[in-house]
Order: C-alpha cells, then structure tokens, then sequence
C-alpha cells in the first residue's frame, strides 16, 4: 500500500489525520491524491451536491481593513454601496433561486455587525421567506451577541457564515480590525444560539500549504460541516491587488487534503471559482462536494443552470449535506 491508500484506510476505520500526516500530502501525486479524495468523499457523504447562492444584503461601508475585500472603507474599489435591501428585493431572489432547484440561500451583509434595527428588518425578510419558498436560509451578519443569533435562528434562519479566512498565525497579516478569536468566540455564540454554522477560508492571501492545513485543523476542532473554499479574486484598489494567482494544481491538490482532514464535510467552492480553467470540475472530482452559484458579492459568477449540469456532469446530485 502506498502512503496515500494507507492514510486513506485509516479515514475509513475512523481515525484523525495529523497535521504530519496532512504535510505528507502536500507532495503525493496529484492523480494519486485526487481519487483518494473523491473516494473518502463518497465513503462519507455519497454523491449529493449542496448547491446555494447568496445576495449581497449591505453593500460597502465596512469598517475593518480585511486586505482582500472590496467592501472596506480603508480602501478605493468603486464598488456600489448601499444599506440593507429591502424585503421584497431579498425574498424575491430567493424564490427564484429555489425555483430554479437552489438548496440553500444565504443574505450576506457587509459590516462588522448589523445593529438591533437591521437585524429586525433582517429578521422580517427570513420569515417571509420561509413562507414564500421551501430553501434553507442562512445569514451572514458579522460579530453578533448570542440574543442577535437567537433572534434570527427564531425567524428561520438555519445557519450563520463566518469564515475564518486563514489560520490563527497568519490571519493578522490580512487583517487587524477584529482578530480570529472574535471570529471564533461569536462562531461559539451562534452554536449557542441553536444554529449550524459556514465557516472556511481564501487560498491565494500569500499564505503556505502549512497555513492552510492549521487552517483546516481549525474548523475541525470547531466541528463545522460547511466549509466554503475561495480563491482569491484580486480586487484593484485593495493592497492585495497585484498578488500572483494560484497555480490550478495548488488549489486542487489543497482541496484534496482538505477532504482527507475533513472527511465528512460538505467543502463548498466558493468565491473565485469562476477564475477556474473547468469552474471548478477538477476540484469536485478530488473531494469537493458543494458550491456557491450565481454572482458572489461584487465580482461575477456562474449561473446556476451552468452549474446544474456541472453537476450532473460530475455524477453528483443536488442534496443537502448536514
């Protein structure tokens, strides 16, 4: 047996990785490497696709300086900006999405937390949705108190997304408004508060194959199921702008071993996938089993009936995971 199939077999007889044996990875054969991820993410979770889609709830005016986003006031990206949508804008996108076979919607805001007032409005929007359509609802609303979450969880919001962006050692060279342990202890909350949670990161900040491993060690000590994968999209205006883009078989290969660390999650491409030579295909077939379609948040992205045959292609079928 070969060092691969070996920590493989152990996955299956159930055993934990190591971070050693997760660095072991970082030079396997790719090919190699690729089938033994899409095996584990057969074994664990079988061939359904969890599909959603997000909207841009609150756009711009955000007060923390993250060095990759658009939506930060510390620097100039000529994105549109505006204040939470409206309830009609936000339910009639979901129901659209649902009709056309979407899963799960997520109303993402911008900010380092809506206040009492917007999550009211915020609230309002869930339970009209939930009784318009048959999606799950999620919410990305920053840094909020547990009564925050509650009150949402209460409207019909199933989960929170707060991603984790990078690991605990590298995290403050992207950002230093809010540190990784805000992040964590308002994940901790929304726990409390009775919801799921989405939580991930971006490849391609300039950080190390070690990074990204800490960083999946992370959200497997903090039992997330949903762990969406950007790539860096290099917005002009933001300090990461002129950063080089991430070779495909890096990407691949860092998916790979996400599924081989997390092997009973749903890895969900996310932003940057339409950057991607195959839109992610590659990705799917070593371990992926989850996206986002439709736009991300100011950058374009797949339509959801591309990827609906993506899909299909894949040998996937759309299902909710977790």
């Amino acid at each position: 047996m070969t060092l691969i199939t070996d920590l493989e077999e152990s996955l299956y007889q159930g055993k934990s990785l190591s971070k050693n044996e997760a660095l072991l990875l970082v030079s396997a054969p790719l090919d190699e490497l690729s089938a033994a991820a899409n095996r584990i993410r057969i074994h664990f979770c079988g061939n359904r696709f969890d599909i959603c889609t997000i909207i841009n709830g609150k756009s711009g005016r955000c007060s923390e300086n993250c060095k990759y986003c658009a939506q930060s006031t510390h620097y100039h990206t000529n994105i549109e900006e505006y204040p939470l949508l409206d309830k009609s804008t936000i339910v009639n996108q979901a129901v659209s999405n649902a009709n056309r076979g979407v899963l799960r919607y997520s109303i993402v805001t911008s900010g380092r937390a809506l206040n009492n007032d917007e999550i009211s409005s915020l609230c309002d929007s869930i339970r009209s949705i939930k009784e318009s359509c048959n999606i799950k609802v999620c919410v990305s609303p920053g840094l909020l108190q547990k009564e925050q979450y509650e009150r949402l969880h209460n409207s019909g919001a199933s989960r929170i997304h707060n991603n984790l962006e990078a690991s605990e050692s590298f995290f403050p060279k992207i950002c230093t408004s809010h540190t990784i342990s805000d992040k964590i202890a308002a994940i901790q909350k929304a726990k409390e508060a009775g919801m799921h949670v989405c939580s991930g990161g971006i490849l391609g900040l300039g950080e190390t194959m070690d990074d990204r491993i800490d960083l999946a060690l992370a959200l497997r000590d903090l039992n997330i199921h949903s762990i969406p994968i950007n790539v860096l999209n290099p917005i002009p205006g933001t300090p990461l702008e002129h950063q080089a883009a991430l070779d495909y078989t890096e990407i691949i290969r860092t998916i790979a071993i996400f599924r081989f660390l997390l092997p009973k999650a749903a890895i969900r491409l996310a932003g940057g996938r339409g950057l991607m030579p195959d839109k992610g295909k590659a990705c799917f077939l070593s371990g992926a089993n989850a996206a986002i379609s439709g736009d991300m948040l100011t950058t374009s992205g797949i339509t959801i009936e591309k990827d609906m045959e993506l899909i299909k292609e894949c040998g996937f079928v759309p299902g909710l995971l977790d």
